[in-house]
């Protein structure tokens, strides 16, 4: 099992040693254990947690909320976590939706070639969500 000291993990993790500090004030994350020399030690898990919270920072999620949604996955089971990823799903649809009518002022603001751009540019992207959510909805349980 590969541990890491805090400077380590903020290297492979892409932030800082306070921000780590801060985390694990707030219990986001928690050292595995500690060394003969009393460094903190983190496992790869916890590189792992690292990422998904700079994941969901860039999808604004507050500090509070990504706290929650640990907590959550730490306590899941698989039928529980079914459950809260499509309340997550719903969650993010509901927040691009927002993001999207911030948009619209915009896009209406630009001139006609650039707005193609810009809403070519998001095609592929809409396409992909569209179609993932159409074989969750058309999937149903397996049999």
């Amino acid at each position: 099992m590969t541990l890491y000291r805090i400077g380590e993990l903020a290297k492979a993790a892409h932030i800082s040693e306070r921000t780590i500090d801060y985390y694990t004030k707030l219990g986001l994350i928690a050292p595995e254990s500690r060394s003969t020399k009393n460094y903190r030690l983190y496992n790869h898990e916890t590189l792992i947690v690292l990422e998904r919270i700079n994941q969901l920072k860039q999808e604004k999620y507050t500090l509070d909320e990504i706290k929650s949604m640990i907590s959550k996955w730490n306590a899941a089971t698989p039928e529980t976590d079914v459950s809260d990823r499509l309340v997550e799903l719903e969650l993010q649809m509901q927040r691009l939706e927002r993001e999207v009518k911030a948009l619209e002022p915009v896009i209406h603001g630009l001139r006609p070639l650039q707005a193609r751009r810009a809403l070519a540019a998001l095609l592929p992207q809409g396409v992909a969500c569209m179609e993932a959510i159409k074989l969750l909805l058309t999937q149903g349980p397996p049999m």
